[in-house]
């Protein structure tokens, strides 16, 4: 029983003195590991003073310095642990972080996805804080970009939250990248108005509006032949390109084009309309049926004589009234033959 208790004392004793022994170097340790914490604080701090002036770098500055703070802080660890054992070998702990690092990263696959690319977009900048985007069926104004992912305010006061991974491998809309913004809408005139009059008198109309820019002016081109209309499309330019100030420009377009064309100058803004066509009915002033006609093959030998309505109708009227008195008699030679 001595002689255990003996053997454990002299272990004590052994570790104490060990400790005593290394106890310089851990206090060295401890002092450059101190050192190398406050420079990596020291770094952090400076990153962030370097990129304070916009909200979108000091997003990247207060990753950036995270980081910088992280890499500095783990060189330092193993400074200090080379002090406190000099048998200690950095290649072997990178390597073991290596073998481990592999299994975290098909564990974390996605996260680590989302991060890297929440790095790269706020190092390319595709897009900044208060830009307004549009990406798959989401359209709204960037309110804040992590490094996990990017937030937007949609226009109806609704927080969305993209992962980035999405936003860096998908395309992504910028409506306000640029400082001017060109919008256009489509007006329908009737085919019996003068285009070259309608097209004039659409450039008066946007011309007089203060949001439309003269440079570069705006314009107006025919697009189609639709079937009850020929539409014009006018073509406009706006700044700032906001959401906002693109439909403040275009209620005001609109209206003032309408005022010009209807109101003014009396250019028909025609509704769809549809036209039914009866073989047996036409008009004197439809012209030659054996030449044209829609429904009716031109050419063809038997014209069909002028019809109105009414006479289709007098006559259908006057054949029911032959069939009823028909009935009626045959009706009547049924009851004297019983």
């Amino acid at each position: 029983m001595n002689a255990e208790i003996s053997a454990v004392w002299n272990k004590i004793q052994g570790m104490i003195n060990g400790f005593i022994i290394l106890l310089p170097n851990i206090v060295l340790a401890l002092i450059v590991f101190a050192i190398f914490f406050f420079v990596a604080r020291a770094i952090k701090r400076l990153v962030k003073r370097l990129t304070r002036n916009r909200r979108q770098a000091r997003n990247l500055g207060l990753v950036l310095g995270r980081l910088a703070q992280g890499i500095t802080i783990l060189v330092g660890l193993f400074v200090a642990l080379s002090i406190v054992i000099p048998t200690f070998k950095a290649g072997d702990l990178v390597q073991l972080l290596g073998i481990s690092g592999v299994a975290i990263g098909f564990a974390f696959r996605d996260i680590l996805q989302n991060f890297l690319s929440g790095i790269l977009i706020l190092l390319t900048e595709p897009f900044q804080i208060d830009d307004q985007i549009v990406f798959n069926n989401f359209e709204g104004t960037v309110e804040n970009i992590e490094t996990r992912a990017t937030t937007i305010r949609t226009y109806d006061g609704r927080r969305i939250v993209i992962p980035n991974s999405q936003l860096f491998t998908n395309s992504v809309t910028v409506n306000t990248a640029f400082d001017n913004r060109r919008l256009e809408y489509d007006v329908g005139i009737g085919y019996g108005d003068d285009i070259d009059l309608a097209k004039q008198l659409m450039l008066e109309a946007m011309h007089n509006v203060d949001e439309v820019l003269k440079d570069p002016a705006p314009d107006v081109l025919v697009m189609e032949l639709a079937e009850s209309t020929v539409n014009i499309r006018a073509r406009w330019w706006i700044t700032p390109p906001r959401r906002i100030d693109s439909l403040r420009s275009r209620d005001k377009v609109i209206s003032a084009i309408k005022q010009k064309l209807y109101v003014e100058n009396g250019i028909d803004l025609p509704y769809p309309t549809r036209q039914i066509l009866f073989h047996d009915q036409t008009e004197e002033t439809d012209g030659n049926r054996s030449r044209q006609r829609e429904g009716w093959p031109a050419g063809k030998s038997e014209v069909p004589k002028p019809r109105r309505i009414s006479d289709s109708l007098r006559l259908l009227a006057q054949v029911r009234s032959e069939n009823n008195n028909n009935g009626k008699a045959d009706s009547q030679t049924v009851n004297d033959e019983i």
